[in-house]
């Protein structure tokens, strides 16, 4: 496991990861359906994941969404890069009922994120506006290159859940060992 601590006037946060886990959680935001999105994505992933948050929630979420983001990404990033035997890229599409969302991803040490996912208010008290501010923040954090796209859905709750899952095996996908690849880029650096 490596960890990450982050402490802000706003949020307190410690986030520990096993990239080559079994996809065990144990999560406390403090933002029940964002634990439950962690989770899931924990599980999905194959990664081992400890998230802690102690945040301003007497504000609202936006502030422990967005740093859980920054760190997950980063720590993330320190358990890729330098890529060097991996398949670089993943993608995947993950349904859940009527909701199908595509995610494609890079390890391309290059920050971008093109996010289509048409979620507009509220899951339960969860804004959903949120799920984009998480996924800027840990693409932009780890970096990479990221785009996640509804494919159909209606229900807010499916597309959110479909998108983390979809990042989820996207994420295992592009992190399999392939020894014949070296540095997957012409480059020859990652």
């Amino acid at each position: 496991m490596i960890e990450k601590r982050r402490s802000t006037k706003e949020t307190e946060i410690y986030v520990a990861l096993n990239l080559y886990g079994k996809g065990e959680s144990s999560v406390d935001t403090g933002v029940g359906f964002f634990d439950h999105m962690l989770e899931s994505f924990a599980r999905h992933a194959l990664i081992d994941l400890e998230v802690s948050c102690k945040g301003d929630l007497h504000i609202d979420a936006h502030h422990s969404v967005e740093d859980v983001g920054i760190v997950l990404g980063q720590l993330l990033g320190e358990a890729v890069y330098p890529v060097q035997g991996l398949e670089r890229f993943g993608n995947a599409v993950a349904v859940m009922d009527e909701a199908a969302v595509a995610c494609d991803i890079d390890l391309s040490r290059r920050a971008y994120l093109h996010f289509d996912l048409p979620v507009e208010g509220k899951v339960g008290e969860f804004d959903a506006e949120l799920v984009e501010e998480f996924f800027r923040a840990l693409a932009f954090n780890m970096p990479l290159t990221m785009h996640l796209v509804a494919q159909r859905g209606r229900n807010r709750h499916h597309l959110i859940e479909a998108s983390f899952k979809a990042f989820a095996l996207a994420l295992r996908r592009a992190v399999t060992p392939n020894e014949r690849v070296g540095v997957p880029s012409t480059k020859g650096v990652l």
